[in-house]
């Protein structure tokens, strides 16, 4: 035993030195993760150093390593080079966002796609399902898409720079599914992936299921700081980097050209792989003054492209686009046959129909039209918020400094009527003293039913 007593010495974590098995690191790892997600260690508890805790277990400091490795892993914890590990925000539950049954409750959680538009897509789908070749639509035929379908997405992206090929690009089920097919195609467990210090929870939750490690670098108005990736990737070993350059989730941060190009380099010096989600860049190249080309044309060698078209075109349908180049190729396609199979074809013919037809012009201009009347109240109500980042994003970033306790917060929220996300939720590494709620505005009904949600939430906020 060590000859220091620690029965009264004030650690935050002292597993019970009993309740140790071989392999000891096991062990130690199941405890901590059996406490983490019983709510006995609170998200943001500071652990025990490696080394006290391998004296207060009297076991060697490289098994405490390990445990706290497999934690982390995980995505249980992570660790800030000089000031210790911490219990990660989000660790003891989901932040896995969808669709769930919510009852007397205007929804200002979900980011949908401003469904007012579906009739154009309904009547599109009966034209598809008249068509003569629509039984050559219900096969296994052509899994990473029909060359016709493949040219109708090519014609899509060009408006926003993208310029490729057939064999360059494939018809996925949405970007959540793109997402996946890149994480098992590109990427090990135990690998680093930077990203922005808020990001896409539903990413955060993909990354903990394969077993990756989140790297959060923090960013300014223009999108993430350059000098903290190059920071972190000369102290860490990281192996990719996932950004929404056109406008963040949920942050609403677009990233200037200029930005762009420096982040790039950094990119291109360390070799990461970028996986580059662009949902919204149908709301902004072309409008947005400042926006030139996607990230993608800046490294073309170690980057996939995702464009959906569920918040442009019909959230339902579930249609993404994936661009890469030869070096990736192989690797996408494996995985998306393995993960995929295929894609609907018959989904992807009513997409291609949409787009050929002109009619996804159309619904792109209502969904303007309608994101700029939902930000348009949303100032009404909060009229102290900068309306910082993307103009017509089809959510904000409202500071609420006052509500730190995110479970509490989202549970009060419902009782009040309404449905909106605490920023913990969006946290890829450690908390911020700074508390904000992320509220959609395209997943009312109608902009009526909208403007009663933020009524309900301005009340509750005071």
């Amino acid at each position: 035993m060590p000859v220091n007593s620690f029965d009264n010495y004030p650690m935050s974590w002292k597993p019970e030195r009993k309740a140790l098995k071989r392999p000891f690191y096991e062990s130690i790892a199941a405890l901590l993760e059996h406490d983490i997600k019983n709510g006995f260690l609170a998200p943001g508890t500071k652990l025990p150093p490696q080394r006290e805790l391998a004296d207060f277990l009297d076991l060697n400091f490289t098994t405490i390593t390990r445990a706290y490795k497999v934690c982390e892993v995980k995505g249980l914890i992570y660790a800030v080079t000089g000031k210790g590990t911490f219990v990660s925000p989000s660790a003891a539950r989901s932040i896995t966002i969808s669709k769930d049954k919510i009852t007397n409750c205007i929804d200002l959680g979900l980011i949908a796609s401003f469904e007012e538009t579906n009739q154009i897509v309904s009547e599109v789908i009966q034209q598809v399902a008249s068509k003569h070749y629509v039984e050559q639509l219900l096969n296994y035929n052509d899994p990473t898409g029909i060359p016709h379908q493949k040219t109708a997405g090519l014609n899509w992206m060009k408006s926003f720079g993208i310029q490729t090929d057939q064999d360059h690009i494939s018809i996925v089920s949405g970007a959540q599914n793109a997402l996946a097919i890149s994480l098992a195609a590109l990427f090990e467990p135990g690998n680093r992936i930077a990203t922005d210090l808020y990001t896409y929870s539903n990413f955060i939750e993909l990354a903990k299921m394969h077993h990756i490690q989140l790297v959060p670098i923090p960013g300014d108005e223009y999108g993430m700081l350059p000098d903290e990736l190059e920071k972190q990737c000369t102290q860490l070993n990281i192996h990719g980097i996932f950004l929404m350059p056109s406008c963040c989730n949920p942050t609403t941060v677009m990233m200037s050209n200029a930005r762009k190009k420096e982040i790039a380099a950094v990119i291109g010096k360390h070799r990461l792989l970028l996986i580059e989600d662009d949902i919204h860049a149908f709301m902004t190249a072309g409008l947005i003054s400042d926006y030139q080309e996607p990230m993608f044309n800046l490294l073309p060698e170690q980057s996939v492209y995702i464009c959906s078209t569920s918040k442009s075109i019909c959230s339902g349908l579930r249609v993404a686009y994936m661009v890469y180049w030869d070096a990736l190729r192989e690797k996408i396609h494996q995985a998306m046959f393995n993960i995929n199979v295929k894609t609907s074809s018959f989904d992807a013919e009513v997409i291609t129909e949409l787009i050929l037809s002109g009619k996804a012009h159309n619904i792109v201009s209502q969904k303007k039209q309608l994101a700029q009347s939902a930000n348009n109240m949303f100032a009404e109500f909060f009229p102290e918020q900068e309306l910082n980042g993307h103009p017509l994003s089809f959510y904000r970033w409202l500071s609420i400094n006052d509500y730190a306790d995110a479970l509490q917060l989202e549970t009060d929220l419902k009782k009040h009527g309404i449905r909106a996300f605490h920023s913990d939720r969006f946290l890829s590494g450690s908390a911020t003293p700074h508390k904000y709620l992320r509220v959609a505005l395209s997943s009312t009904d109608s902009l009526d039913e909208l403007r009663m949600g933020l009524e309900r939430l301005k009340h509750y906020l005071g």
